[in-house]
């Protein structure tokens, strides 16, 4: 989370719900070897999540197993539409700036 001077005197409740807010958060599917499919999820500030303690508590909600590396959150199988919506209603996020990315 910013300090005080970063968040220019605001209220440290109000500066997280900016960070919230200004974030774009992608989430694409990979396909892996053997047929495989991965959901990922990028663009989640680092500094104001703890992306291992998130992956954790989505990998628990999805029944799925998953990890956090270089940035970015690996889900095990296809679960771009629940993870939207858990984003949305249980972390705070704008559905407006969660873009599914397809893939080329």
């Amino acid at each position: 989370m910013k300090t005080e001077l970063e968040c220019a005197g605001l209220p440290p409740e109000l500066c997280m719900q900016l960070e919230l807010e200004s974030q774009v958060i992608k989430i694409k599917l990979e396909h892996r070897k053997m047929g495989r499919v991965v959901t990922v999820v990028e663009g989640i500030d680092e500094k104001a999540f703890d992306l291992k303690k998130l992956v954790s508590y989505l990998k628990t909600k999805l029944a799925a197993g998953g990890t956090a590396k270089n940035g970015r959150i690996e889900i095990q199988g296809d679960h771009r539409t629940k993870l939207k919506r858990i984003l949305v209603d249980e972390f705070g996020f704008k559905p407006e700036n969660i873009v599914f990315i397809e893939e080329e």
